[in-house]
């Protein structure tokens, strides 16, 4: 069964950690709007750029998207 997003996001979490993918981890562990099922890259990128203030910019997002993708 293929993970969600969320799922492979919540493996990069890093409570400690100062590094953009494990801060972007951290904040989406606390949204909890965060659209926790979806699996797709456009719902996933609207929904950051309408309410991910947390997430610092878009890039940070696109090299986890890389990530998921490669661990599909």
């Amino acid at each position: 069964m293929n993970k969600t997003f969320y799922q492979f996001l919540m493996t990069q979490r890093n409570p400690g950690s100062t590094n953009p993918i494990a801060e972007f981890a951290n904040n989406a562990f606390y949204d909890q709007s965060f659209p926790k099922q979806l699996d797709a890259f456009e719902p996933l990128s609207k929904y950051l750029e309408e309410n991910a203030s947390y997430l610092p910019n878009m890039e940070i997002f696109d090299d986890v998207w890389k990530m998921y993708e490669e661990s599909m």
